[in-house]
């Protein structure tokens, strides 16, 4: 079943109303009809199981014949991941979304290999959140997780003060039992921030 999503103010009473490039998706690529089943996803949250009922060239619209329960996961998780070399980025972004992390923030740390400036990093962040839309489509998330500009590791720690719980997977941590008890204690509806360093780890003092 083919995935789209929309904005809240797409969503009506009894029909969302698909517009933008994924008309022309519908129309001329995929060539659907009316009567074609679709999944519609807000981008705020919600699923929608629908029946399309219309093509026009600027907009494709959509009876809602059921809205789905929350697939969600129970607690929002942030990663923050420290910039790995090559493309590699991009699967790790891919495979986070997949497994239901709710956004993915690209940090510069003390070992990262790949130095971006503003222009190259920017760049990189519309390509990441390309391939976090599609991910999410694949794998029927109910929301496109966010991917954040390139934070420096302190502007990580500042994003991270918001945070319920804080997480940094270490090499020289106490062990797995302390860590068994800090997850057996995060609650529904809590944001957690985990922290992964580059292919060569954190520097201690970080």
């Amino acid at each position: 079943m083919y995935h789209f999503f929309v904005e809240p103010h797409q969503i009506g009473a009894e029909e969302i109303r698909i517009e933008g490039a994924d008309v022309n998706h519908i129309r001329n690529v995929l060539r659907m009809k009316p009567g074609e089943e679709i999944l519609i996803s807000s981008r705020e949250g919600g699923d929608y199981f629908c029946r399309v009922e219309e093509l026009e060239p600027e907009y494709v619209s959509a009876k809602i014949l059921e809205e789905w329960e929350n697939k969600e996961l129970p607690a929002r998780i942030h990663l923050f991941q420290g910039l790995p070399k090559g493309d590699k980025m991009e699967l790790i972004i891919q495979k986070a979304v997949e497994l239901g992390a709710f956004s993915v923030i690209p940090v510069e740390t003390k070992r990262c290999v790949v130095k971006l400036d503003a222009k190259k990093a920017a760049k990189k962040v519309v390509r990441w959140q390309q391939i976090a839309e599609s991910a999410a489509k694949q794998s029927k998330r109910m929301l496109i997780p966010e991917i954040h500009e390139v934070m420096t590791y302190k502007q990580a720690l500042e994003f991270a003060k918001q945070l319920d719980v804080k997480l940094i997977p270490y090499e020289l941590a106490k062990g797995m039992k302390e860590t068994r008890e800090i997850l057996s204690e995060i609650k529904p509806g809590q944001s957690v921030g985990i922290f992964i360093g580059p292919e060569g780890g954190f520097e201690e003092e970080e």
